[in-house]
């Protein structure tokens, strides 16, 4: 089989909305029972935490994709700047983001389907899922960023029409019967470790910026276009989970009326919109998991090429690019087969192993930064100074104290899983005799 090349094609427009389809901007609805339960009602508060902290780490991602700017994200990052076996490692923990966010994705459709048509049971829409975004994924980049773009309005709809009532509904007395909440306006230093808590929840929901960095083998003038997308991605994403968790926490502040906290945001809907909002609600969320999973499958299959392309993983697979869609489709598989395994899971336990990752690789990507720019190009004169070291610094800080806020099951099966990586590197580099393969870009 002839090999093929990544194709430069994307443009600013098509990343943004391929990251913000990545991040599922509905998602917010799917986890503010469980963030409204983690910090005792101040799920506002969450995501202004969480949407600072990644601010100032999307800031750092920026600075390192303009400098290199190849698919393989963190783990291209740190090899370059800090150490190839230290890149290794954090590409080997964001493989957990990876290679499991979207069998979580996927999960989570199944679940909330299965609830809706329960004559199907859980495992066949799963394998529904993974058939058909493997297979759009295939055809091409393009071809997924168009999906995107339609399934991306349709959920910003969905949202405008949602909040709009509960904005009416408040307005009209029901919940707090002011848009202005005396309640979470009274936050004080008692609400910070749930905050804290629910912010390194929350984080997960701003993968997108991360996930973009993968395409920079893909997009037109990726130097410039990349660290633009990124801010771009945060921001919006960010401004729409705080909106949306305000909104929704004046107009149900008292959760005795909900059900289930893990559906409470469908409940909330019935209540505000009757059934025919739950019904255009759950198709907003389904489409959303549709489009966030293709996304997430798209991003997964780019760092297997990045490091099957360099040697770190077999390169006659996953370093493979098929020459008539220049798609990495044996990667692409390997994710939907890896999918499978969501049959055997529930969403708790698959979560746990995308939340150890991602916080290691945007802590170092910080560092990064500062070994990149600070250290070795040596700029530190005037704003240099404050773009390479003093908001790196301060972006590495709020993701420790993110990490250190996780349950204690994805600290458990994160370092297990780091360890295995350990070995395997041990291996791969005969006790570190010799580096790692070099990174190519």
């Amino acid at each position: 089989m002839e090999q093929g090349k990544l194709k430069q094609s994307l443009s600013l427009y098509q990343v943004v909305m391929f990251g913000l389809a990545y991040m599922a901007p509905m998602i917010v609805f799917g986890t503010y029972g469980t963030l409204y339960a983690t910090t005792n009602g101040f799920v506002p508060y969450a995501y202004l935490f969480a949407t600072i902290a990644m601010l100032f780490t999307a800031f750092s991602y920026g600075k390192m994709a303009k400098a290199f700017p190849s698919a393989g994200s963190a783990y291209t990052f740190v090899s370059k700047s800090i150490h190839p076996s230290l890149g290794f490692m954090v590409g080997w923990t964001i493989m957990l983001d990876y290679l499991f966010l979207p069998l979580v994705i996927w999960l989570i459709g199944a679940e909330y389907l299965t609830t809706a048509f329960p004559f199907m049971p859980n495992w066949s829409w799963i394998i529904i899922f993974i058939v058909v975004t493997t297979l759009i994924n295939i055809i091409g980049i393009n071809t997924t960023t168009s999906m995107n773009l339609l399934i991306m309005l349709f959920q910003l709809l969905v949202i405008i029409i949602f909040i709009g009532l509960c904005i009416w509904n408040v307005k009209h007395g029901m919940g707090e019967g002011s848009l202005v909440s005396h309640r979470i306006l009274s936050f004080d230093g008692n609400h910070i470790t749930p905050v804290l808590a629910g912010a390194s929840i929350a984080c997960y929901s701003f993968l997108g910026f991360d996930a973009v960095t993968t395409l920079a083998e893909e997009t037109k003038n990726p130097s410039k276009t990349i660290p633009k997308a990124i801010m771009l991605i945060t921001i919006i994403g960010g401004l729409i989970f705080i909106s949306v968790a305000y909104i929704l926490s004046i107009t149900v502040p008292n959760f005795g009326v909900i059900h289930n906290t893990e559906s409470a945001a469908f409940e909330i809907a019935k209540i505000v919109g009757g059934n025919l909002l739950s019904a255009i609600f759950l198709s907003g969320l389904i489409l959303a998991q549709f489009a966030s999973g293709l996304s997430a499958q798209t991003s997964g299959a780019r760092i297997l090429y990045a490091m099957g392309r360099d040697g770190v993983l077999n390169k006659k697979i996953f370093g493979f690019v098929e020459k008539k869609h220049h798609t990495p489709i044996f990667n692409l598989v390997f994710i939907g087969i890896i999918g499978i395994i969501g049959i055997f899971m529930t969403i708790s336990t698959s979560t746990s192993f995308i939340n150890f990752g991602a916080f290691i690789s945007f802590a170092l990507v910080n560092i990064s930064v500062i070994a990149y720019y600070f250290v070795k190009l040596k700029q530190r004169k005037g704003m240099q100074l404050l773009f390479y070291l003093i908001i790196p610094a301060i972006g590495f800080v709020l993701d420790i104290s993110l990490f250190v806020s996780l349950d204690s099951h994805a600290l458990i099966l994160g370092t297990a899983w780091t360890c295995i990586g350990f070995g395997y590197l041990m291996v791969l580099t005969r006790c570190f005799s010799k580096l790692p393969p070099s990174l190519a870009i």
